[in-house]
């Protein structure tokens, strides 16, 4: 194949583009652990996601934005007593009352800017300032070589390959047409638009039916009928390589979406909705290979604390991470909260982080990799102060 020099320089693994979807492959260590991240682009609001029902404060904060309680109609699904789930993600509850996943509240990087284009390449580079590689691909590279004669470690699926993954590393590359996801907040636009023409309304509205879309599904409340979103898509079919005793062994996946500066309650739900049927996809397609596999599932700050004026919540600082997987030790939410009352909100706007991301990360390619205490500075530069935390998984490596 002739590879540009730059596509082999960039990447251990590849980018499947698909709307706002995309997948990159590369090959880890030797034995049947898995490990996948999911980078949330747009800033998931984790007040949102999980919300501190418990938390006395929490209602007056969001007001008619508050949702119910568990077991109330709407409520949110229950994680122990303080913490609810959002709804939209049923499956994720299942995975977590089955001891299969984990919340991790209160989170972020150690850096505190609220740009997405400055705070998505510390995310992925693991540093506070600016890298040409990322921390997974530095990971990847501490790792015992491959034999003479193998395979190239990565395979690129795409034109792209997020900063996550790139490194020195060859690759190969393979670019196929792919089927974008359906943009639902356009269409329902389109449909507003062509409501009262008399020719265009009726042929319009007749053609969204007969690819499952009703109303209720163009104004939010409702999720897209199955097939019409690409991420689930993206998700098994992520899950299968991996599954694969030949395939790769790590994968990185990224879902936009999510910077709901206006009405974000009935954005949410869409979006929710499509990244709890691809995590479902995920365990599906990796099958028995689940119980060896860890999903980190991250956004680069979370948002407000507040409502702003457009229904909607803006930039922010602390948020929240999930991390799942038949080998990830869950049922429980990690958290030391800083509460939600007007003096404990981080500049008096924001969740206050009192987790660092970095920890998480340096605790799970610790345990799940068995990457040693050099490695784990290689892929976090000038992390001394960020430990690894550990009993993460089930069997640590």
């Amino acid at each position: 194949m002739n590879t540009p020099r730059r596509s082999l320089l960039l990447g251990l693994g590849g980018a499947m583009v698909a709307g706002r979807s995309r997948l990159a492959l590369a090959q880890g260590p030797a034995g049947d652990r898995r490990l996948v991240v999911v980078l949330l682009r747009g800033a998931l609001d984790g007040l949102a996601a999980v919300a501190p029902y418990g938390d006395a404060d929490f209602a007056a904060l969001r007001g008619r934005h508050a949702p119910p309680e568990p077991g109330q109609e709407g409520g949110t699904l229950d994680l122990g007593g303080f913490f609810g789930l959002h709804p939209a993600l049923p499956k994720l509850h299942a995975l977590y009352r089955a001891d299969q996943a984990m919340v991790l509240h209160a989170i972020a990087g150690p850096w505190r800017s609220r740009s997405h284009f400055e705070a998505q390449d510390f995310l992925e580079c693991g540093a506070t300032q600016r890298l040409s590689d990322g921390w997974l691909n530095r990971a990847l590279a501490t790792l015992p070589p491959e034999p003479p004669g193998a395979a190239r470690r990565g395979l690129a699926l795409g034109i792209d390959v997020p900063l996550l993954l790139r490194g020195p590393a060859r690759v190969g590359s393979f670019a196929s047409r792919n089927r974008t996801r359906l943009n639902t907040p356009l269409l329902a636009a389109l449909a507003r638009l062509h409501r009262t023409d008399p020719q265009l309304g009726p042929a319009f509205a007749e053609g969204l039916r007969a690819r499952g879309f009703s109303a209720a599904v163009l104004a939010g409340q409702e999720p897209p009928p199955p097939g019409t979103g690409s991420f689930a898509s993206l998700a098994g079919s992520a899950g299968r390589l991996l599954a694969d005793p030949r395939g790769p062994r790590v994968a990185a996946l990224e879902l936009g979406g999510w910077d709901t500066h206006a009405t974000q309650a009935p954005r949410l739900i869409g979006e929710l909705r499509a990244l709890d049927e691809g995590l479902d996809a995920l365990r599906l397609g990796l099958g028995e290979a689940w119980s060896q596999t860890a999903v980190l599932v991250m956004t680069e700050f979370g948002r407000t604390a507040r409502i702003n004026g457009t229904q909607g919540t803006d930039h922010g600082t602390a948020g929240v991470a999930f991390l799942l997987g038949g080998a990830v030790r869950g049922g429980r939410v990690l958290a030391d909260w800083p509460g939600v009352a007007p003096g404990r909100l981080f500049e008096n706007r924001d969740l206050a982080p009192t987790l660092d991301l970095r920890r998480v990360v340096k605790g799970l390619l610790a345990e799940h990799l068995g990457l040693n205490a050099a490695a784990l500075l290689r892929a976090f530069p000038n992390s001394r102060d960020a430990d690894p935390l550990p009993g993460l998984l089930t069997e640590p490596a």
